[in-house]
């Protein structure tokens, strides 16, 4: 235990984010009402205590008695810390204030983020509606495609004309001449996908092809012109509401929390 206490954050978010276990000895008389300890006359109250161990339990932390003498004690040493870095003029130092000002201004925009969802909930019926609308886009099929991007039309026939005559392979062509980093090393291939997840152009064109069939011309998208060959495709079944429920509502909070953000520049008086 002793190596972990030299390792130990003296931040109160290291110890929240990380759930660092330190040594810890019995606690100690309560000082007066709310109080759990008193730091050279300086008192540390049980509000800190109960707001860190809330945050502790919404992260999956068991609230034990155990748990509470170990927040106790990182709390007495940050009053103990903090009252060194002031005593040496740290609580004056500029870089030290501008810290210390946005530490208070992101609780209070969490705090009123925090609100705005709680008086917004996302609904049940439109996450559903959410994840139908989805599941009806993705369509029934995915595809497994391999694609060469490159800026010129011509550049593309040309690519077209030397894997036709068989001075080059796709997969080669794709490593040398592609412009698309993510997929060049692996011959062009992207990942399986439904046709939604692509941009209209390659999506139609792909959805026309043949297992093993490139496309008899190049397409353009906005992103250049791209040769396409269908590797293979097969049934796509969408995985079941439950096991995407929480990212729906990930992403409606999300949207909800762009929009409270709006709407509050949106009355302030900018210059």
């Amino acid at each position: 235990m002793k190596s972990l206490a030299l390792q130990r954050s003296v931040t109160l978010a290291a110890f929240a984010a990380a759930g660092l276990m330190f040594s810890s000895a019995a606690m100690p008389q309560a000082k007066g009402p709310g109080t759990v300890a008193r730091v050279n006359g300086v008192t540390v109250p049980q509000s800190r205590i109960d707001m860190l161990m809330k945050q502790q339990v919404q992260r999956g932390a068991p609230d034990t008695p155990d748990m509470r003498t170990r927040v106790r004690d990182e709390l007495v040493s940050m009053e103990a810390v903090s009252q060194e870095a002031a005593r040496r003029g740290f609580d004056k130092n500029a870089d030290v204030l501008v810290q210390l000002e946005l530490a208070r201004q992101n609780i209070l925009a969490q705090a009123y983020i925090a609100d705005y969802l709680a008086k917004n909930p996302v609904s049940e019926a439109a996450m559903k509606a959410e994840y139908e609308k989805i599941r009806s886009a993705m369509g029934d099929r995915e595809y497994r495609v391999r694609h060469i991007l490159v800026k010129t039309e011509a550049e593309a026939k040309e690519i077209m004309a030397a894997i036709a005559a068989r001075k080059t392979t796709f997969e080669k062509a794709a490593a040398e001449r592609s412009e698309d980093a993510g997929s060049k090393g692996r011959g062009g291939e992207l990942d399986w996908t439904p046709p939604a997840n692509l941009v209209k152009p390659f999506a139609d064109a792909m959805v026309k092809l043949k297992k093993g069939q490139t496309a008899p011309a190049p397409v353009q998208s906005q992103f250049g012109w791209h040769i396409i060959r269908l590797d293979d495709e097969r049934p796509l079944t969408a995985p079941p509401y439950d096991e995407v429920k929480q990212q729906l509502q990930q992403r409606f909070q999300q949207q909800a929390i762009e929009k409270a953000i709006a709407e509050v520049r949106a009355k302030a008086k900018i210059e």
